[in-house]
This record gives structure tokens, sequence and C-alpha cells, in this order.
């Protein structure tokens, strides 16, 4: 679930490098769901491999116990996310908002925000939202990784099939 999650997440921060304006970006909510799951996930994940008291070297090769197709995709999650947020940074991303109906932009000259026309913000907005789409889906995508690797070592911890039980 994290990983479909991280993914759609995403997607909504690449949607902010094409051209135009989407209705999406307008509204803080999406930003603050995806901080949430991301928070919460990441959570969830660390609670899933503290008590296995397992080290990087460990979880790392859990993960590679992974089947291959699973492995690709969380990679390729990995690398989209670390591109859209390192990329989160290009271009025009200065802060945005609205007060009493008025547009604001931060300056970086001025070292402040300053009003600026209402194309001017919509152009800005999508920038403005770029990182906090991103950031959590890089968590999400992390956590995934995380749970899938504690999953393996907990496999590996129980042994082969049927060892122990007398079946053979």
């Amino acid at each position: 679930m994290a990983a479909g999650s991280g993914a759609v997440v995403l997607a909504l921060a690449a949607l902010t490098w094409m051209p135009g304006t989407l209705p999406l970006f307008e509204p803080q909510w999406p930003m603050v769901v995806a901080f949430l799951l991301g928070f919460l996930a990441l959570l969830s994940a660390l609670a899933r491999v503290l008590p296995a008291g397992s080290d990087k070297s460990q979880l790392w090769q859990a993960f590679r116990c992974l089947p291959g197709r699973a492995q690709t995709g969380l990679a390729a999650l990995a690398v989209v996310g670390a591109l859209l947020a390192f990329g989160a940074g290009a271009g025009d991303s200065r802060d945005v908002e609205v007060r009493d109906g008025s547009y604001f932009a931060y300056d970086a000259q001025a070292h402040r925000m300053v009003e600026v026309a209402q194309s001017e913000y919509q152009a800005l907005l999508p920038g403005s939202r770029r990182m906090f789409f991103a950031i959590p889906g890089v968590l999400l995508v992390g956590a995934s990784c995380m749970v899938l690797a504690a999953g393996e070592l907990r496999r590996a911890d129980r042994g082969p099939v049927g060892a122990g039980t007398g079946h053979r």
C-alpha cells in the first residue's frame, strides 16, 4: 500500500512540471494528506524494522532477496522520487500564498513576500507545491522498502518451510 501511495504522490509531484494549472494544487489538503501518509507509513515501517534488530547491511541483503519485479519497481520509484526531490529546487519554485484576496510570492532579492498578479501566482503555484509532494512520496517508497525487507528478514529467521514440523 505504501508503494502504491508513494507512486500516486510522486505522480502528483511530476504533474507540477506539466504546463498549465491544475485545480489540485490550490488547496492545501492534498499536501497535508500526503505528509500524514508518509509519516505514518514511516513510523509503521520503523516499528517493524527496529524489533528485528538488524543493521543496514542485513536490510539491504533482505531487500535483494525480494522478487526481481518488486526490486525493480521500488528502485524505479526511489530514483523518480530522488530526481523529483532534487529537481524541486530547479526552476522557479518560490513560495506563494493568498492573503485577504491578494496574491503573494517570495522575492529572494527583497527577502520577503511581495504582492504579485493572479496570473503570476497561478504560474508559480505548481512549483511551490513540488517539494511538498516529492518528500512524502520518497518517505512512502522508503517505508515500503523497509517493510518488505523486514518481512524477508522475518521469513529468513523462520527457516525453510516445513522445517521442524516433521513434514518432508
